[in-house]
């Protein structure tokens, strides 16, 4: 009996170092399983790749690393997209879900200092270089008397501003880090307690179209449990509190042992002044991360988030419509 020839599986993907590194690890996951289809690559260029002479949070609208990728994936262009978890939109697009959470890396922040100095010990004024809202406020609120300016670039290119001198510190993810091997880059790992990560940080979210089993069959075996169990808590808890990644908002999900999932959030003031905290834990199902996600952002928002959160957008709003 004759097998038809199997069809190539076509993975759309940023073209940047650590886009490109993250597709590579899902090809690689795919191919080392026994008669695995063919693999190859498509490079999609972002709103996000483009517009890099803006702060991403003047930029109305949310997606911006995933639309044109989610585009070419309904309209059969690719047929697995691979994102930075923390990329993604709460709510997918009708048509494409997520396939699998890989096994998360580490989702600290990293600092990287041109002294090798730990955020403690930067002097006063120094200049910090970020292009998220949560983690200037979360500078602010432990060191005030610090410089906050707007980063872009990708990973590489950040670091060779900081070395430039263009800043005195910079915060980047751990995990882009180590997956391009610059974590000899880093100064100190912020710790989650004080300096919780952005929703999904360190994971890689693979999707693809809701109704194609045969890439499901290769994309379920990716799964993984403490990491989708994690992230499922983190972004049902984002999805509560209406925010994209302009939101001053730090989570992490763990689970502590096989059976108890814990979250723990934070919402803070853009200049530091007020942070609100708030954490729970649960049986750890996959419904049940759903319901921790909720009961946390519940928690957070009977604490004043809602609020905290507006008045956030209207000062960012006013300083847009700035000339």
């Amino acid at each position: 009996m004759s097998h038809s020839p199997q069809r190539t599986l076509r993975i759309g993907t940023r073209g940047s170092a650590l886009a490109l590194w993250q597709a590579h690890h899902v090809e690689a996951l795919i191919k080392s399983q026994p008669g695995a289809p063919p693999v190859e690559l498509v490079r999609i260029k972002t709103e996000g790749d483009v517009r890099t002479d803006v702060p991403l949070w003047q930029i109305g609208g949310r997606a911006f690393f995933t639309k044109e990728i989610d585009k070419a994936l309904l309209g059969n262009d690719i047929d697995i997209a691979v994102h930075s978890l923390k990329d993604l939109a709460t709510v997918l697009e009708p048509g494409i879900e997520l396939a699998a959470a890989l096994e998360r890396e580490d989702p600290r922040d990293a600092l990287i200092s041109r002294t090798g100095s730990p955020l403690a010990d930067l002097p006063c004024g120094a200049r910090v270089g970020t292009s998220s809202l949560r983690r200037r406020a979360f500078v602010a609120r432990l060191r005030p008397d610090l410089q906050l300016l707007e980063l872009r670039g990708n990973v590489p290119t950040r670091i060779e501003k900081l070395q430039n001198g263009d800043f005195d510190a910079i915060i980047l993810a751990s995990a882009g880090l180590r997956r391009l091997g610059l974590d000899g880059h880093i100064s100190e790992l912020l710790s989650l307690e004080e300096f919780p990560p952005a929703v999904s940080q360190g994971a890689i979210g693979v999707c693809m179209r809701s109704a194609d089993a045969e890439v499901g069959r290769w994309l379920q075996k990716l799964d993984d449990r403490a990491s989708r169990l994690a992230t499922t808590a983190e972004r049902a808890l984002l999805r509560r509190l209406e925010g994209g990644c302009q939101v001053p908002l730090g989570a992490i999900g763990a689970l502590v042992d096989r059976d108890t999932l814990t979250l723990h959030a934070a919402v803070c003031a853009l200049d530091g002044t007020r942070m609100l905290r708030a954490e729970a834990q649960i049986a750890a199902t996959p419904d049940n991360a759903v319901s921790l996600g909720q009961k946390v952002a519940e928690d957070l928002l009977s604490q004043g988030a809602a609020g905290l959160i507006a008045n956030e957008r209207t000062a960012r709003s006013l300083a847009v419509e700035r000339p």
